[in-house]
């Protein structure tokens, strides 16, 4: 399926039509947090479809948001949902969950589009949500609190990355916008080595956004993977 995160069974991180029959039973989730506005990511229609009432996107593309939201809820017969801005650094609490916006290395064919990231905050638990990005870029890491150049940092205690490129496949074309399974692997090094990741023992980084095209099967990515990177799967559940 197409790259989709149900947080608390209530807000999402993108959504489109193909991860519409796996919400559970009875959750309407009413809030969503896009990326971008990519259609494997942003599909207003199906958003609107699962009952999601208010949007957050990055302020750069605000306006063509809530045009097309608007067109399509008129085109359903159903309300116009809010849709809300986000700057990079600026956050958003929904459900008691904090959302913080940061800059992604991504682009898209609409005019000023910047692409978001998402640290997920609840409690003392902090989430990274990385896709689609070309490895994490020093504004975003210094924004979560990760970068290894400022100290006192704030550790994060879990990752999802996207990892577009395969092992053997890291010199496709995309890697300028999207990361490998090597970005990953050497970015979890780093984060680890530096104090910048702290995962309770045994937790695995999940890698998302694997293009069919760049990877084998799943049990063949899964048997390729170094430790501690693991190929997330359709209804992957994940406590934090």
């Amino acid at each position: 399926r197409l790259s989709s995160v149900l947080l608390d069974s209530r807000a999402l991180i993108d959504f489109t039509a193909s991860a519409a029959d796996m919400l559970p039973a009875g959750v309407r989730p009413d809030v969503i947090f896009h990326t971008h506005s990519h259609e494997d990511h942003y599909d207003p229609e199906a958003v609107l479809k699962a009952g999601v009432r208010r949007v957050y996107v990055h302020e750069s593309w605000v306006e063509g948001a809530r045009t097309e939201y608007a067109a399509a809820a008129a085109k359903l017969g159903v309300g116009v949902p809010e849709v809300r801005s986000l700057g990079f650094g600026e956050s958003a609490v929904e459900g008691g969950v904090r959302f913080v916006s940061l800059p992604a290395n991504h682009v898209t064919d609409r005019r000023g589009e910047r692409c978001s990231m998402y640290l997920v905050e609840k409690g003392d638990r902090r989430l990274l949500y990385a896709t689609d990005t070309g490895g994490i870029p020093g504004e975003a890491a210094r924004l979560a609190g990760i970068d290894a150049h400022v100290r006192p940092g704030r550790p994060i205690h879990a990752l999802v990355m996207e990892a577009t490129m395969g092992v053997g496949h890291a010199d496709d074309f995309r890697i300028f916008s999207h990361s490998s399974v090597e970005t990953v692997s050497r970015t979890v090094r780093v984060l680890l080595q530096t104090g910048r990741y702290a995962p309770p023992p045994g937790r695995k980084v999940f890698l998302t956004h694997m293009a069919r095209t760049l990877h084998g099967t799943h049990a063949e990515v899964a048997a390729a993977l170094p430790d501690p990177l693991v190929p997330a799967f359709d209804g992957l559940e994940i406590e934090i």
